[in-house]
């Protein structure tokens, strides 16, 4: 029996989604441990929509191949989109883009430097103060430490084609962070040099806008009291504070941006 138009077409935009990922696999970023990369580049085309679900993903002999990566590297990258909902494995067919995999949460610590560069921007560092922590109680506090704890206080500044983009204030337990000690951020930002060597297991982020104060706004060259993009982060290993972060944005050159799509 002929199948109708319709049967034909539905088949057809099937099989063009279970093959739309077969082509060169994604590129890599670069930036930090390799199977993070190979998280980070698969996950763009699913969330941005380009791997529609049901999409295919390559095999993951495919993905060794083309990223010159061993099978374990990939299949660590590829259990972490399992575990976070965006592919499942499905037998006699591979793994695949779930139905609705922009309705689960996905959470990905970005490096600044990263961020300014992929935008085809000239990125630029300043290291502003580094020091050990005293007994300073309020932004212990933030990281949730005591007085016993040792830490260090780093404040440093991004910059996007020579204008400030990002002031950063960070509090890091040296105990969380073997080798910190060692580093002297004088070329690099601390959040580039802990997502590569210091390990995470949960993190929490608030975002707000906020009134410059003096100090701040005199670093971002904005006016006193103007309106700021601030994003506060805590990361945590197994329970153990690892670092806290104020990112300050000035507020007119700086936005969030969602792509979503109605549930079905």
């Amino acid at each position: 029996m002929a199948r109708s138009p319709v049967i034909r077409e539905n088949l057809a935009h099937e099989t063009a989604q279970r093959q739309a990922a077969q082509g060169p696999v994604p590129e890599l970023d670069g930036a930090g441990p390799v199977w993070q990369q190979i998280r980070r580049a698969l996950i763009t085309p699913i969330v941005t929509g380009a791997w529609p679900p049901g999409t295919r993903i390559p095999t993951e002999a495919s993905l060794s191949r083309g990223y010159g990566a061993s099978r374990m590297t990939v299949m660590r990258a590829m259990q972490t989109l399992v575990s976070d909902g965006l592919v499942q494995r499905r037998r006699g067919i591979g793994t695949v883009v779930t139905e609705s995999p922009l309705e689960r949460p996905v959470f990905e610590i970005w490096d600044i430097a990263d961020i300014v560069t992929r935008s085809g921007n000239t990125y630029q560092y300043r290291l502003l103060e580094y020091r050990r922590l005293g007994n300073e109680p309020e932004r212990r506090q933030l990281l949730g430490v005591s007085s016993r704890t040792p830490a260090l206080w780093v404040r440093c500044l991004h910059l996007c084609n020579r204008k400030p983009f990002q002031l950063e204030e960070r509090v890091i337990s040296v105990d969380a962070a073997p080798g910190v000690t060692r580093q002297s951020f004088s070329r690099q930002g601390p959040a580039r040099w802990l997502l590569t060597h210091v390990p995470w297991t949960d993190a929490e982020h608030k975002i707000s806008a906020q009134e410059a104060a003096a100090e701040i706004a005199a670093c971002l060259q904005v006016r006193e009291q103007s309106a700021c993009l601030v994003v506060e982060r805590r990361t945590w290993n197994h329970g153990v504070p690892v670092t806290y972060a104020s990112l300050s944005h000035p507020g007119g050159s700086h936005h969030l941006l969602g792509h979503f799509r109605p549930s079905r």
